[in-house]
């Protein structure tokens, strides 16, 4: 049974505490989200801190907004990762969807769709050791992962999961209840399968959590309802957050019974204690 733990964004320094314990602990995998207009810590430096920190756990970005970045240099920095990590990184990735993200990164927030699937293209043939580009030869180093670290595609519209089929090696989806879930795997699988790819893709499922006293419970609410503040839909993202072992337990078997390969549990506040509390509950 595969789980992982959301990474907190409230507190940084409290990280490597975070990592340490849970390299300890049963869980599998480490994730963090990315904005670039908000107080939250760059993924891919913050991970490779924690990687380094660790010698089991997998860390995974969730998800990385890809179209911010420049694409040679994060062909080097992902294969990086993956190779100091000794093959542990996943490469959660998505378009984003914040006009303020997209102004401050110098791209065009209608474009940004397009400009992934160029990216991913170049990242999977620099990934292989081939040339970049005309006038650019291979960008190393080579990373751990043949072919370049596992490749995860977060989102909810078409676009999205047909990439997983064209680009991708599985998908994330988060905050949904495993009802809406499973629609979104039966799809994310019919785009794998309309691309003649081998096997099925990994399916990842993410449900926002916090467990324990009132002062960490608050703290989650505040840090999840300032987070998704833009998006106009705070009271639905409140009203799913999971803050007893009951409806953790019960909605991690459902990922689980819809044919989830991973559920991640992100949490929304920094006290370190949850990663006992949470593999006390679930292992």
């Amino acid at each position: 049974m595969n789980i992982g733990l959301g990474l907190p964004i409230d507190d940084p320094a409290q990280l490597l505490t975070w990592a340490r314990r849970a390299d300890t602990s049963p869980f599998r995998t480490l994730g963090l989200l990315d904005r670039l207009v908000y107080d939250n810590p760059e993924p891919l430096v913050t991970l490779a801190t924690l990687a380094g920190a660790t010698s089991r756990i997998r860390v995974q970005t969730e998800v990385l907004l890809a179209p911010h970045h420049n694409t040679a240099l994060l062909a080097k920095q992902t294969a990086t990762l993956d190779r100091l990590s000794g093959g542990r990184f996943t490469l959660g990735i998505g378009v984003g969807g914040r006009e303020d993200d997209c102004l401050a990164a110098g791209i065009d927030l209608h474009r940004r769709g397009r400009r992934l699937d160029e990216q991913m293209t170049r990242l999977r043939r620099t990934w292989s050791g081939e040339a970049y580009g005309e006038g650019a030869g291979p960008i190393g180093p080579a990373p751990a992962t043949p072919g370049g670290p596992e490749v995860l595609f977060g989102g909810f519209a078409p676009a999205a999961l047909e990439r997983v089929g064209r680009f991708g090696d599985g998908f994330l989806g988060a905050a949904l209840p495993p009802s809406f879930m499973a629609n979104l795997f039966r799809d994310a699988t019919t785009a794998w399968q309309k691309h003649d790819r081998p096997g099925r893709p990994r399916l990842v499922a993410q449900a926002n959590v916090a467990l324990g006293p009132d002062t960490t419970l608050d703290l989650a609410r505040r840090n999840l309802r300032d987070y998704y503040a833009f998006s106009g839909h705070v009271e639905y993202m409140e009203a799913g957050l999971l803050t007893t072992p009951q409806q953790i337990r019960e909605t991690t078997d459902a990922y689980f019974g819809i044919g989830a390969d991973e559920v991640m549990l992100y949490c929304w506040a920094s006290d370190p204690d949850q990663i006992d509390r949470l593999a006390d509950l679930l292992f």
